[in-house]
């Protein structure tokens, strides 16, 4: 991958989100960075998902089937506190950027968003200057 470090480079990637146009797209930008990727619909599949594999990062939605991503940023901090959350939503409000952030997400992007925010919000994630 051509902007992470070699010691900090994450090699599996969550998706959790319930449009799989958003999954598909997503999946899509962080494979041609050479991630293994694994897409789930919904708070509950992302936990199993979450106990097998231990991903350094987890983009999450915010409205999802089973609830919402803003309240399960905790609980992935405090059970996968090495795993990056990156919050991918539509619902973009200065309220919700906030509660995210304060909750342990470690950034946070509006849909639609491009291959170059991803790829930004990565080297933030990962603090490459």
């Amino acid at each position: 991958m051509d902007y992470l470090p070699e010691n900090k480079e994450p090699q599996t990637a969550l998706i959790i989100d319930d449009e799989s146009d958003i999954c598909f797209l997503l999946s899509n930008i962080l494979r041609n960075n050479k991630l293994n990727v694994k897409f789930v619909n919904s708070i509950g599949e992302g936990k199993l998902y979450l106990e097998r594999v231990k991903p350094e990062l987890l983009f999450l939605d915010n409205h999802l089937p089973d609830g919402y991503g803003i309240d399960f940023i905790s609980y992935v901090k405090k059970e996968y506190a090495d795993t990056k959350i990156i919050m991918v939503t539509a619902h973009d409000s200065t309220e919700d950027r906030k509660k995210a952030l304060l909750q342990g997400a470690d950034f946070f992007i509006a849909k639609p968003f491009s291959a170059a925010e991803i790829k930004n919000a990565i080297q933030k994630v990962y603090a490459i200057i």
